[in-house]
């Protein structure tokens, strides 16, 4: 393997790294510095997160760069605040022996009068997310027409976030001479639209498998019922006393939700979602980074950007829809020549999702059993035995105290003493798992399902519509898993449900109608990759088959003169699902789901 020296670069460079303990090149730096060094060809390059993506393309353009020239020469694009930021940092760090050369970092959720002043100051790259890159360029105050190199960094995750408008007007305004580099740790088509729609006859750089997980990350999964997932993620973290990890989550929602239980119950844990300041966001990132958080909650977008080694364990609370974003994530941890796990909890009608991840990332899940109270106590007693051991023992701060400690503990032998140490500290591990349950049975979980599934209709049930049917692959027990996924209650009351072939019908306690509305108007609920609407019905006797007749109503839906809790007709709703040529019902929550699909996050 060569050295950075051996790529080209220059000696205030190469100080930098030495500095920051660089010492030889990964696979992805070492096949694209020099060929951005050499040459002006557009570059497509795919390599793994964790692999320095950012030191490939950003130690070429250090060093082409003109520091005598205080135009903005490089833009550079990020998805998210965290990643433009440590993009930024990384680059000052490279930078330190340059003189005259500066970086600004520019971002939403921050002042953008202050940014503006440093842009004003004279900086040769700006590394900025599209939508406030987008409003300093209206603004007329970032000027790119000098740029000599464009950087997207996390392709696939700027379309995902549907940031495809703000990427043309980018482009509008850099020259057609400059050079297009495009990295991605994963390539879906999206990311080849990129390069086809952008770029030149792009020179290809692959440093790893495609779409594939790395080598040093184990997959796991465990099966438990939705109302055990929560407990089930308490057991791993205490059958893992070390743990340093993030748990991934799907919604701001659940996030908050599982970062706050994991406090409440006295982890060492804290959440980073897009509801947090720029500030808020900052100082959960520097406890993180310290170490001082053991676990880190998070949603996929949140986390994009995080730049953290040593993570022990990456835990899919609810896996994602799509494939890339699970590669993302279990790529947050087996990074910098260390191994890690990546855990997916899932219910038992999500284990065919597993399938298809395999396929993508190369390798097999391997099952696991939640452990029990007893084990988890035996892992956390010896965890304890062992930093007991291992301390190290400072006389010359606590020679002062002792005389006094021994005298109170006198009359106590070892034995005694060392009972009562481990008492001390582990009551409450013994008490808490104290005749715990079996959480890897889920046969009791799949009766009571049985039993809910045919109560009878009465009227302290509410009925609810819900846009997916047999034809989505949904049945009784896959809708039961998915309105429990909502934690709209614990124990929630679920009456008859009426599956069909493009919708189906559920009932729940009446005491949480609207209570279910909210859960699956703000968690944009999907299943099977199609947006998810629900709607109260009116609610009405079942009668033959063949002549049953049907109601929907409000929700996510609004429409003009009535609310998203409002209701619809039965016969409005027989003449959409028989006029099929109309495609009234199917053309209605269609464009819902295409205008969703478009909206950016805000995190």
């Amino acid at each position: 393997m060569s050295t950075f020296k051996d790529l080209g670069l220059k000696s205030e460079i190469i100080n930098a790294l030495t500095d920051l303990g660089y010492e030889k090149p990964t696979e992805i730096q070492e096949k694209a510095i020099p060929q951005v060094i050499v040459s002006t060809q557009d570059l497509k390059a795919f390599a793994q997160t964790g692999t320095g993506k950012t030191a490939a393309f950003s130690l070429p353009i250090l060093e082409k760069i003109d520091v005598n020239n205080k135009q903005v020469q490089a833009i550079i694009l990020s998805p998210t605040r965290e990643l433009a930021i440590q993009i930024a940092r990384n680059i000052e760090e490279f930078s330190k022996y340059m003189k005259g050369f500066s970086v600004a970092a520019v971002y939403g959720g921050a002042d953008i009068n202050q940014q503006i002043r440093k842009l004003n100051k004279g900086v040769q790259i700006v590394v900025g997310t599209p939508g406030r890159t987008v409003d300093l360029i209206k603004r007329k105050k970032l000027k790119l027409d000098n740029v000599q190199w464009l950087v997207l960094d996390e392709a696939d995750e700027m379309l995902n976030m549907g940031f495809k408008d703000e990427l043309d007007q980018v482009l509008e305004v850099t020259p057609k001479s400059k050079q297009t580099l495009l990295f991605s740790a994963t390539f879906p088509r999206e990311v080849d639209a990129i390069a086809r729609n952008y770029m030149n006859n792009p020179m290809q750089i692959d440093a790893g498998k495609r779409n594939s997980g790395t080598d040093s990350v184990t997959h796991q999964y465990y099966v438990v019922t939705d109302r055990n997932r929560y407990p089930a993620l308490k057991r791993i973290a205490d059958i893992n006393p070390d743990i340093y990890g993030i748990i991934f989550c799907r919604t701001r929602r659940e996030t908050k939700e599982v970062a706050d239980k994991l406090i409440e119950d006295g982890y060492s844990a804290d959440a980073l979602h897009g509801d947090l300041s720029q500030a808020q966001r900052d100082s959960v990132m520097q406890k993180f980074r310290k170490k001082n958080l053991q676990l880190l909650v998070a949603t996929d977008v949140a986390a994009r950007g995080l730049d953290v080694d040593n993570l022990t364990h990456v835990i899919n609370y609810k896996l994602p829809d799509q494939i890339e974003s699970y590669t993302h994530r279990s790529g947050r941890t087996g990074r910098a020549n260390s191994t890690g796990i990546s855990i997916a909890i899932v219910s038992p009608g999500e284990r065919r999702k597993l399938s298809p991840i395999e396929k993508r990332i190369g390798k097999k899940f391997e099952q696991q059993q939640v452990p029990d109270g007893k084990d988890i106590c035996k892992k956390q007693l010896f965890s304890l035995i062992d930093k007991v051991h291992d301390i190290k023992v400072n006389d010359a701060e606590i020679k002062d105290y002792l005389p006094s400690i021994f005298e109170k503990l006198e009359g106590l032998d070892r034995d005694e003493l060392i009972k009562r140490f481990v008492s001390i500290e582990f009551n409450s591990f013994l008490s808490y798992y104290e005749n715990s349950k079996d959480l890897n049975d889920i046969s009791n979980t799949r009766r009571e399902r049985d039993t809910r599934g045919k109560r009878r209709d009465d009227e302290n049930m509410t009925r609810f519509f819900i846009n997916i049917g047999r034809k989505d692959k949904l049945n009784p027990a896959r809708l039961i898993g998915l309105i429990n996924e909502q934690e709209i209650e614990k124990n929630i009351e679920i009456g008859q449900i009426e599956i069909l072939d493009t919708f189906s019908f559920f009932e729940l306690d009446k005491n949480f109608t609207q209570e279910t509305i909210s859960a699956f108007t703000n968690n944009d609920v999907s299943f099977e990759g199609r947006g998810v609407n629900v709607e109260v019905t009116d609610k009405k006797r079942a009668g033959s088959r063949g002549g049953r007749r049907r109601s929907s109503g409000g929700g996510k839906n609004h429409r003009k003169g009535g609310s998203g809790g409002g209701r619809r007709s039965e016969r409005s709703f027989d003449r959409d699902r028989g006029n099929k040529d109309s495609g009234g019902f199917q053309k209605k929550f269609g464009r819902d789901r295409s205008s969703r699909g478009k909206r950016r996050s805000k995190d």
